[in-house]
């Protein structure tokens, strides 16, 4: 008995060790991610925290997309409290809402309509900073393959680069960890089904 429980404990202990390193790994690529300089067919903004719209928009506007798409927005949001052309401006009629997804999961799936509806070859994802990991994951996952993705972080006032001094700064990276690892699992055992699902239009 005394055997099987030093042998428990010694592998719960390397389980430890291989998390901790997968967090801290995955900590590290985070506040490592820089956005791209670069020319894109579209911008994809998930609406869902500080920054990120303004963000989009603010590059959108700086010709780095032919599109832009908002996705996540709340339902009672119209396109003009968000976006509106300046004199001289006629951006508007290429700037999109989608108002039906609620989470990360829904965003990458009725993102991709807007997206393949499009023709949409490259994009600029703009997220904050904590949750960009999870969400290009997502995004590789279900669009299809031959689509490029730049993450285009936005840096947060609730995420401290000095995280482990600061406890929600770690509750906010160790949940985005979680969930990452919990998408990364289901993706192992998924067919592809999921990216198949994408609409051709």
């Amino acid at each position: 008995m005394a055997v099987f429980f030093r042998g428990v404990l010694s592998l719960l202990m390397i389980v430890s060790v291989v998390l901790a390193v997968l967090f801290v790994d995955f900590v590290y690529k985070s506040f490592s991610l820089r956005p791209r300089d670069l020319h894109a067919d579209a911008v994809v903004v998930l609406a869902g925290g500080r920054g990120r719209v303004e963000e989009g928009v603010k590059l959108f506007r700086e010709k780095k997309g032919e599109y832009l798409f908002l996705v996540g927005v709340d339902p009672l949001v119209k396109k003009e409290d968000l976006f509106r052309d300046r004199e001289g401006e006629n951006l508007a009629d290429r700037v999109y809402l989608e108002k039906t997804s609620r989470n990360t999961l829904e965003n990458a799936i009725y993102g991709r309509e807007l997206i393949v509806r499009k023709d949409i070859r490259s994009l600029h994802l703009i997220t904050s900073r904590y949750h960009m990991k999870r969400a290009t994951l997502l995004f590789r996952h279900l669009l299809p393959k031959d689509i490029a993705i730049y993450p285009y972080p936005v840096d947060s006032r609730n995420l401290r680069e000095e995280w482990w001094s600061h406890g929600g700064s770690f509750r906010l990276l160790f949940g985005e960890f979680y969930k990452y690892c919990l998408f990364r699992f289901f993706f192992l055992f998924d067919s592809g089904e999921m990216r198949a699902g994408a609409p051709s239009l």
